[in-house]
């Protein structure tokens, strides 16, 4: 009975080492699916991540698809991860740097109290960072979109070659027969260059207080020469003007911001005296001013946190009077097509009224 038992276990003895042989085989090969699949993952992300500019546009809790914060004119956020795996980002005029690495699915980049953030969402035109706290009541997600070069403060870096975009039709070869060569041939189409972009974003300025208090004052001008201004008071309310600036004299604008060297400016400019400092904490409250400026592949945002002189002709903080200058021509502008629009006059001044 044992001889049998011992012969059947002899000839069972190949099949289970195949079995055995086999089943880890499988397994290995599963791995390497997961870690292949993985792999391009990486790479997929990583690849749609590089080298493209990404803006910051708000916040969303996950659980009940509500924004708990939205990006505004004095919220300013971006993003760029370099092919080196480093990054550089710019928060409200201050530019950091550091490392990034992805793996699957999962960014380890650090902002704030967060040291890695999930990959929510991405393609070419946005961007969705995910992330968790410990004592936090659910789950949180950036969302940023994409931008170009030129509206991002991000300048190129050394030796890096400018983006080009070619846009057009594709021509295929077709022969032409022999008596052709005897037309007239057309003249080439002349292709117009697209004009350089040319933005202008002018923020508060002034003082708060009184009985008719500023509530808004806010002027913006687009590149297609568009002119907005939003102007809103407690009592009056708000009211818009909205008209078209000439190409020319925008560019005539560029030209002489230019020439005032206010992209060589400081980025922020504040109190070095006790009696600015002081000044903060009285009433009416200053208003800080933000003009922020782009032409082509510059772009400067410059705040001064106490402008002009108040109502004891006192200027509190020392900044370029190139300044002064530039608010008043962008004043100067609106305020002209405001009267054009048979809008209420508004009195001209380099300084700001105080109420």
């Amino acid at each position: 009975m044992i001889r049998l038992l011992k012969n059947k276990t002899r000839l069972l003895f190949p099949y289970l080492l195949g079995l055995v042989v086999l089943f880890c085989h499988n397994l290995t090969a599963q791995e390497s699916k997961t870690g292949i699949a993985a792999e391009a993952y990486t790479e997929r992300n990583e690849r749609l991540l590089i080298g493209v500019k990404w803006r910051y546009t708000y916040t969303m809790h996950v659980e009940s698809a509500t924004i708990v914060h939205q990006a505004d004119n004095n919220y300013e956020y971006f993003l760029h991860f370099r092919y080196d795996n480093t990054y550089e980002q710019y928060l409200n005029g201050k530019f950091t740097k550091g490392d990034w690495h992805v793996n699957g699915n999962t960014l380890d980049y650090s902002f704030k109290s967060v040291k890695s953030f999930e990959i929510g969402d991405i393609s070419n035109r946005i961007l969705a960072l995910e992330f968790e706290q410990p004592n936090s009541n659910g789950k949180y997600r950036y969302f940023f979109k994409s931008v170009e070069a030129g509206e991002s403060p991000f300048p190129p870096a050394p030796g890096e070659l400018p983006e080009v975009v070619v846009k057009g039709k594709v021509f295929k070869y077709k022969k032409e027969p022999w008596w052709t060569v005897f037309r007239k041939k057309k003249e080439p189409a002349v292709v117009k260059a697209e004009p350089i972009n040319i933005t202008v974003e002018l923020i508060g300025g002034g003082y708060y207080g009184g009985i008719d208090a500023v509530q808004k004052d806010y002027i913006i001008i687009k590149s297609d020469g568009r002119l907005i201004k939003e102007f809103q008071s407690i009592s009056k309310g708000l009211s818009v003007t909205k008209k078209n600036i000439p190409r020319e004299e925008l560019e005539r604008f560029a030209a002489f911001v230019k020439d005032q060297k206010f992209f060589e400016m400081d980025r922020f400019y504040d109190c070095n005296t006790q009696m600015c400092l002081k000044r903060k904490r009285q009433e009416p409250s200053p208003v800080p001013l933000r003009l922020a400026i782009s032409y082509g592949n510059l772009r400067k945002v410059v705040t001064i946190s106490i402008w002009g002189e108040d109502n004891r002709h006192v200027k509190y903080v020392d900044y370029p009077p190139a300044l002064d200058n530039i608010v008043d021509a962008i004043q100067r502008m609106a305020h002209r097509f405001e009267e054009e629009a048979k809008g209420p006059k508004v009195q001209k001044s380099k300084s700001p009224k105080v109420q």
